[in-house]
């Protein structure tokens, strides 16, 4: 039986040195179901005067929660962890009713999720250092690692859960306080998440929400403040480059996990049946707004026909509808704005010789809905091959040796994820070791794992979540010489 969704029982206010609030200004912003186009909810709307009220409560929070031990930080962790898995129902429905994404698949988010949680409890307690001597013998080097300090933390819309989860994690791990802005498209999720963390006993201070409508302003507020001394970010590379200007300022520690290109390929001798499952993986998860979707297929000549029938005929098979209806396997996508992207670089493609396979269109009724779609004989100059496309888009370009794909793939500014399929180990590792990307997935779709460095290379991003170097991220450094 699928959870319903319950508006009475949301958090909608601002949540700094661990109590609710409204915004100074007394505004909220309206949230939207992308199923139904009907408002779901009014958030708190906060301004410059809550942003600084929250820097404020996380700086002084600091020190203490910085001496604070690593097993009381694990433990807390822990409580969040059990706590979201016992609420995995709940979460999972709100996530569908703002974001769209069927229930099965906010489930699995919530699992995922959870992991980060689970899997930084257990590095809060790993934090190391080192003890060497000089070169001279003079001196005894030990090195230790302290906080960051207080931390900007920004997530995007499309994983509301998974991406608070996976920067809220290591700060508590590493002993960092934090100013949180959640996206405004879906804030409903990550302020539930919060609530979770304050039932875990996270102490006041640590974790400050401000949810806004004016995201520059906020986070801008925060990064000139002074008090801040580490800023993550997921999203796009413009908003990126833009935070990283202004962390400059400070010289502030900085986090970058913004846009994505991944080429997915299929080599000559692949298993095609493997290729496909994989691509619906890489390609459908989330309805394909991901920054790890596979964005350009690139198929061996002599395999070309076989994987296009086949993957058009299980997209063609997919279900569309409301995810919080049981049996869909494919919801809408988030807004108009993205909506009208998608056909934009649909219609552009095919204009340029392209031809659809299946889709190609939206359905009729409310809701941003798109077709999952497979375009073939896709031209390079079509705008869909430089440009993310976060919609249930597959484009689909032949290719005739090795090399001819590897300079294609690595064509762009962008280097996240790329994806290979391919029967051969030493095919397997050349590709692995020439991909352009931070993360390979070799016969697989899925590259997210707590216990993997996820992160990107070029214009893809700066640093690693996850794995045992994503709590470095929130740590410095420290030197102590000792003579001897």
């Amino acid at each position: 039986m699928n959870p319903s969704f319950d508006p009475s029982n949301l958090r909608t206010d601002l949540f700094i040195d661990g109590t609710w609030h409204k915004a100074t200004s007394g505004a909220t912003f309206a949230v939207e179901n992308p199923a139904t186009n009907e408002v779901i909810a009014h958030v708190a709307d906060g301004g410059p005067e809550d942003a600084v009220r929250a820097i404020e409560a996380a700086g002084r929070a600091q020190e203490g929660w910085a001496k604070s031990t690593p097993r009381a930080r694990a433990d807390i962790l822990r409580r969040a962890f059990e706590l979201v898995i016992a609420n995995t129902d709940k979460l999972a429905a709100i996530m569908t009713a703002e974001m769209g994404k069927p229930l099965a698949e906010a489930r699995g988010e919530v699992a995922y999720g959870a992991d980060m949680l689970r899997w930084f409890s257990e590095e809060a307690v790993r934090v190391g250092g080192d003890a060497t001597g000089s070169v001279d013998g003079n001196t005894r080097i030990l090195v230790t690692k302290e906080p960051v300090g207080p931390s900007v933390l920004v997530t995007p819309w499309n994983f509301p859960l998974a991406m608070g989860a996976r920067k809220i994690a290591p700060a508590v791990a590493a002993g960092c306080t934090m100013v949180f802005k959640p996206a405004e498209l879906t804030p409903l999720t990550s302020l539930a998440l919060v609530e979770l963390f304050k039932e875990a006993g996270l102490p006041d201070g640590v974790l400050n929400v401000v949810t806004t409508s004016s995201a520059s302003a906020v986070v801008r507020t925060w990064t000139d403040s002074g008090i801040a001394r580490k800023i993550s970010f997921t999203g796009s590379t413009e908003v990126g480059k833009v935070l990283l200007r202004q962390a400059a300022d400070n010289v502030m520690r900085s986090s970058m996990e913004l846009g994505g290109n991944a080429p997915f390929i299929v080599l000559a001798d692949a298993d095609i049946e493997k290729a496909v499952d994989g691509a619906m993986k890489a390609k459908m998860r989330n309805m394909g707004e991901a920054c790890t979707a596979a964005n350009r297929f690139f198929v061996h000549r002599s395999v070309l026909t076989e994987f296009s029938e086949k993957f058009a005929k299980k997209m063609s098979e997919l279900r569309v509808g409301n995810g919080a209806q049981e049996g869909t396997d494919v919801g809408p996508l988030i807004e108009q704005k993205g909506l009208d992207k998608v056909q934009s670089l649909v219609d552009d493609a095919v204009s340029k010789g392209a031809r659809v396979l299946t889709g190609g269109g939206r359905p009729e009724g409310p809701g941003y809905f798109y077709s999952p779609t497979v375009l073939v004989d896709v031209p390079t100059a079509a705008e869909l091959m430089s440009t993310e496309i976060f919609g249930p888009v597959a484009a689909i370009t032949a290719f005739d040796s090795e090399e001819e794909v590897l300079q294609q793939a690595n064509d762009t500014e962008w280097g996240l994820v790329g994806y290979v399929f391919t029967e051969s180990m030493d095919k397997a590792l050349r590709f692995s070791t020439e991909l352009e990307v931070g993360m390979v997935g070799i016969n697989t779709g899925l590259v997210s794992n707590p216990a993997a460095p996820f992160g990107g290379v070029k214009q893809s991003g700066l640093g690693r979540e996850g794995g045992k170097i994503g709590i470095d991220e929130f740590l410095e450094y420290k030197y102590t010489a000792i003579a001897v």
